[in-house]
């Protein structure tokens, strides 16, 4: 399982000096336009994030991933970075299964696409939204895990991801425009967000009806067609 690093920067102290009245004053003037500025810019960033492009299908309420049977119970949440193995695992193990769960309408089921582990996902976090655009959302993400390559290897490039489109019958000259503006890019910010607030520290991350299910020491749970079914079960769905 892929993992978060959540690092914090060194913190300085500062030395005990008395500054003449002067120096004071230039001091809170300086403060308190830096405070200014920086509700200017929070005001500018809630705005933009509120008002963020979402493909089809992606839902605020549903952690602003791409929702299929959004009438059925209960919730399926899949959260996952295009270029994390483990995810790949998953996907190769339990991918089948999910789709027939959405074509049989037994569930509803959220992707929630992740991007924390570099340039290369953001890449293919944006293409997916653009697959999404063209109703192809599940066919690009399966020839994802499909081809996945190692981490940051330098080969998800937009021009790569835009050449692979069209290979899978896109409109190739929509798919172009939209990852080559970034359209998607604070849509993949707002799923972040929104990760964090659910508790997800790695991926691939399962979460049924708001229960995330633990990965156990053997990867049953996650990387047996039998382990993952039985979970499943647990919620009625079979």
């Amino acid at each position: 399982m892929a993992s978060k690093n959540n690092n914090r920067g060194p913190q300085r102290g500062g030395r005990n000096n008395q500054p003449d009245p002067i120096t004071r004053w230039i001091v809170i003037g300086m403060v308190s336009l830096v405070v200014i500025i920086g509700a200017v810019f929070t005001i500018v960033s809630n705005k933009s994030s509120s008002n963020v492009a979402l493909p089809p299908g992606a839902s605020k309420e549903d952690g602003y991933g791409i929702v299929f049977n959004a009438d059925k119970t209960p919730t399926i949440n899949i959260w996952e970075d295009f270029q994390c193995p483990s995810c790949k695992r998953f996907e190769q193990t339990n991918g089948s299964k999910i789709y027939e769960l959405i074509q049989q309408g037994k569930a509803k089921v959220v992707f929630n696409t992740l991007s924390f582990l570099g340039d290369e996902s953001v890449v293919a976090g944006m293409g997916s939204g653009c697959a999404a655009d063209q109703g192809k959302f599940l066919e690009y993400k399966k020839f994802l895990y499909d081809n996945q390559q190692e981490e940051n290897s330098g080969t998800w490039t937009k021009p790569y991801i835009i050449s692979m489109a069209a290979t899978l019958g896109f409109d190739e000259t929509k798919f172009a425009a939209c990852l080559n503006t970034d359209k998607y890019r604070k849509w993949l910010t707002n799923l972040s967000d929104a990760g964090g607030k659910a508790n997800i520290n790695g991926t691939p991350t399962v979460v049924i009806d708001g229960t995330i299910i633990e990965s156990d020491p053997q990867g049953i749970n996650y990387y047996t067609p039998e382990g993952f079914n039985a979970q499943l079960v647990k919620y009625g769905i079979k």
